[in-house]
């Protein structure tokens, strides 16, 4: 057998042993296998295109190292964006936790651009709401009141205040499912993982040590698994970027999955209306009439905008 061949019962997936990537870093994986244990793997080849969330075959390489032979078929994939790239970041997930707070003042773009990706993955979105114990929180509710019009779920949180009424909120909504949470700086993402799960922090270090990842830690995503008093169920935390990508959409699809829009869309006169400028468009009239918030629209012409550029390479 020539030099770095390899046997050829791996070459047809044989012999190779399943897996679950908790954590990456650069072309380092953490790869939980199937019989509990943890080993450090690298991608054969020069491409990393695991993710956190990918079942995946591996072969065992030394004592506690291997090498990721293939990726098992995916159920979706979300994808972050940094200036003009989009990078797929997580996969296998069955629900998106937006969380916003009322102090700092959340970005509506922001907020909608997740629903956008989660609706294309076909993955079922919330958003929570948290510091209801703010006295600014009945603005932060009138922001939320068009989400729960069209139908996205809302929840309102205190999670300082009230540790205990948030878990017992989100524990039947988390129970058994994959859910990757998403939340800017100063929101209180990290005390509601440290209250899903309480040695997060202890698992972040030890998975630092193992993969070499340093003061990086903090920039990429973390697979937990969800206590058994919760019901079960993987935490999946994102931090270290402030947005989804969804350059993958193309722009005439965008309205499709804004509920909102979608529902008005086909009341256009024409059928590939863009609601920008076409005579007899639904969207506008409504608009109008003050039944689609401006804040909606202008987001809508936002993305719609960004979808339409060239790619930037």
């Amino acid at each position: 057998m020539k030099k770095g061949r390899r046997p050829e019962a791996r070459e047809h997936g044989a012999e190779l042993d399943g897996g679950l990537v908790v954590r990456g870093h650069g072309r380092h994986y953490l790869v939980q296998t199937d019989d509990g244990g943890r080993v450090q793997c690298v991608p054969r080849g020069k491409k990393s295109e695991a993710v956190v969330g990918d079942r995946v075959r591996w072969a065992p390489t030394s004592p506690g190292e291997g090498v990721i032979e293939a990726i098992e078929p995916r159920r979706n994939l979300l994808y972050r964006q940094d200036e003009w790239r989009s990078k797929s970041f997580a996969a296998n997930v069955d629900q998106l936790l937006v969380l916003v707070a009322v102090e700092p003042v959340f970005s509506e773009s922001l907020l909608a651009r997740a629903l956008v990706a989660a609706a294309e993955a076909g993955i079922a979105s919330c958003v929570a709401l948290n510091k209801t114990d703010l006295p600014s929180a009945a603005l932060a509710r009138e922001r939320l009141s068009p989400y729960s019009v069209m139908g996205v779920r809302v929840m309102e949180l205190a999670l300082k205040r009230d540790p205990a009424a948030a878990l017992a909120l989100l524990g039947p909504w988390l129970a058994g499912k994959t859910t990757v949470v998403l939340g800017p700086s100063g929101t209180g993402k990290s005390t509601l993982t440290n209250l899903l799960v309480p040695d997060a922090r202890a698992q972040v270090g030890e998975i630092s040590t193992a993969l070499n990842s340093g003061r990086h830690t903090t920039t990429h995503t973390q697979w937990y698994a969800l206590p058994g008093h919760l019901g079960g169920g993987a935490w999946m935390d994102s931090p270290g970027f402030q947005t989804f990508g969804i350059q993958q959409i193309e722009p005439m699809r965008l309205a499709a999955l804004m509920p909102d829009l979608a529902e008005l869309a086909p009341q256009c006169r024409f059928a590939n209306c863009t609601h920008r400028a076409e005579p007899a468009c639904a969207v506008r009239a409504a608009l109008e009439a003050g039944r689609v918030p401006a804040s909606r629209y202008r987001i809508y012409l936002e993305l719609f905008e960004e979808l339409s550029r060239p790619p930037q390479y």
